[in-house]
């Protein structure tokens, strides 16, 4: 569908869209705006592209994605929205920031898709959940997740359960290093060298994903198979329920959830 992907914002996710997608092939021509110049002499120089404004980039993009913060989401939509190409997609992966306040602050009819991605996009393992909006079609989507699929996986999903989804794979990678964290500092109050610990944990937490993705197992019979009578895993886990470990978990993704809202009514 598209020739030239425009990207606005070069920050940990901009950068790793432009990695993927040059890695990929997914397009004839990639361009990047990055107002910072010495943060712009970098990215030509690592990734070969033109660096340039924004104004630059959204009047040659085909495809536009918007890697920017909610709160600066207005002002870049009106900087841009006079120079935009008549049929140009304009993709978003600001949190909070719906189609229709994109839609608002644009020429009348084009197409704008929502996503909410995650971080494991700098290794290739992204989620990345797809939203269409007024004036998307199904092919808007398909080339939204055919770029978004170079950095891993894609799911397409009515916009409001958008900010459930921040809550969980927007946000998930924190909670799973928070996990992580804890588990290798416990390592370490038991005795263990610290990279003894770490290797120990990192690669548990890699089996056991791959256990989840691979067997399709629910994740209590999973759990359950670990767990002896009587046995060290009951002991631990018992623990957790005690402080009510799967409860917190919970409170803290509709926390989340509601604070992506939050910036929704901001923006």
């Amino acid at each position: 569908m598209s020739n030239t992907v425009g990207l606005i914002g070069a920050g940990v996710m901009g950068e790793a869209l432009l990695s993927g997608l040059l890695r990929a092939g997914a397009m004839a021509e990639v361009i990047v705006a990055e107002k910072r110049p010495d943060r712009a002499a970098a990215l030509a120089a690592k990734y070969q592209v033109d660096v340039l404004d924004n104004v630059a980039v959204a009047s040659r993009a085909d495809t536009l994605l918007l890697v920017v913060k909610p709160q600066d989401m207005a002002a870049v939509l009106t900087e841009i929205a006079p120079v935009l190409k008549p049929k140009s997609l304009v993709v978003s992966l600001a949190a909070g920031i719906t189609t229709s306040f994109i839609a608002s602050h644009l020429p009348a009819g084009h197409a704008v898709v929502r996503v909410m991605p995650n971080t494991p996009a700098l290794v290739d393992e992204g989620m990345s959940a797809v939203s269409g909006g007024a004036s998307c079609d199904e092919a808007h989507l398909a080339e939204t997740a055919r770029l978004l699929s170079s950095v891993g996986r894609v799911v397409e999903v009515p916009e409001h359960y958008l900010d459930a989804v921040t809550a969980i794979s927007g946000s998930g990678p924190a909670y799973i290093f928070y996990v992580v964290e804890a588990m290798i500092d416990a390592g370490v109050f038991l005795g263990l060298p610290r990279t003894t610990s770490s290797e120990l944990v990192v690669q548990t937490l890699v089996g056991a994903a791959a256990m989840l993705r691979e067997t399709g197992e629910h994740p209590t019979v999973l759990r359950e198979n670990v767990s002896s009578p009587a046995g060290t895993t009951v002991a631990a886990v018992r623990q957790l329920d005690e402080r009510r470990v799967h409860a917190s978990f919970m409170a803290a993704m509709e926390a989340a959830r509601d604070r992506s809202r939050e910036l929704a009514g901001g923006a």
